[in-house]
């Protein structure tokens, strides 16, 4: 079992690909940026996670799906090492990042987050300008480029250029949920990542904010890759190219049961389990 490894290795550069253009891998039809190899997790004694083999294609949005408790939202954190922040939290097998295990070196948990930023469940700006908000990684991170216009690109990318432009000086905890959202978004896509992370990051807005963003999701989708923990099956069936399902076995630890292409998933399911869930016979 290994936990936080000391730091001091940069991870390698990455080639970028274009979407959908690489040869297949892993059953996911195009280049992966994030594999897992035979992924367990646990919490001092507590076994969350175990067994997991997983492949996150390039430039596509992953959904993972599953009952509460299945260790979906841990899961998620293995990839950019924010587990090591809880007490007593160990893992085995591999994560791999462009083919790098980023548990089997002293490469730095910081440099892993610039690249695999994480969108919570809960809007979190800080209690800051809009501006400053989508300013703060970049600065911290020494950018010496036109910071008005990474802010600018930034907070288009996310959808919010045009509700915002007019107030950036005024405080983020203005703004309404919804667009707290996409502003933590903006502040994810500042420091330029590859990956990012939602752990139901529509969970607590009203409809017509999850459209918003559900439609974002689709749209970075072509620059990051994008990997969403929900508990919304028509969520996952909507934004998602691939759907993997969670489900926690006899020691309650999460298991993955199937995974692939939402159209499959949902309505031709290989497992019996997977049938049951999604047509409500559980969970």
């Amino acid at each position: 079992m290994k936990g936080a490894e000391p730091r001091g290795v940069t991870l390698e550069p990455t080639v970028r690909v274009h979407p959908r253009e690489a040869g297949p891998t892993d059953g996911i039809g195009g280049d992966a940026v994030l594999k897992t190899r035979n992924l367990g997790a646990r919490y001092g004694g507590t076994l969350a996670v175990q067994g997991i083999t997983m492949a996150i294609a390039r430039h596509n949005v992953t959904a993972i799906i599953g009952p509460s408790g299945c260790g979906k939202s841990t899961f998620l954190r293995c990839f950019n090492r924010m587990n090591d922040l809880i007490p007593g939290f160990q893992i085995e097998g591999q994560v791999l990042f462009n083919g790098q295990d980023i548990y089997s070196q002293p490469i730095d948990p910081t440099e892993i987050r610039y690249r695999i930023g994480m969108v919570f469940q809960k809007p979190n700006p800080f209690p800051k300008s809009v501006f400053d908000n989508v300013a703060f990684g970049p600065r911290i991170n020494g950018y010496r480029g036109d910071l008005n216009g990474l802010v600018q690109r930034s907070l288009e990318r996310a959808a919010l250029w045009d509700e915002v432009k007019d107030r950036l000086n005024r405080s983020a905890l203005e703004l309404s949920g919804g667009q707290q959202q996409r502003l933590c978004i903006a502040r994810a896509v500042a420091v330029d990542p590859e990956v990012i992370l939602m752990d139901e990051p529509a969970a607590s807005l009203d409809p017509l904010a999850t459209l918003k963003i559900e439609d974002l999701m689709r749209h970075l989708r072509d620059e990051y890759t994008i990997v969403i923990v929900t508990h919304n099956m028509q969520q996952a069936a909507r934004v998602s190219d691939f759907t993997g399902f969670f489900l926690a076995g006899e020691d309650r630890a999460g298991e993955l049961i199937e995974y692939g292409p939402p159209g499959d998933l949902f309505t031709r399911p290989a497992d019996k389990r997977t049938e049951d869930y999604i047509t409500g016979r559980f969970g």
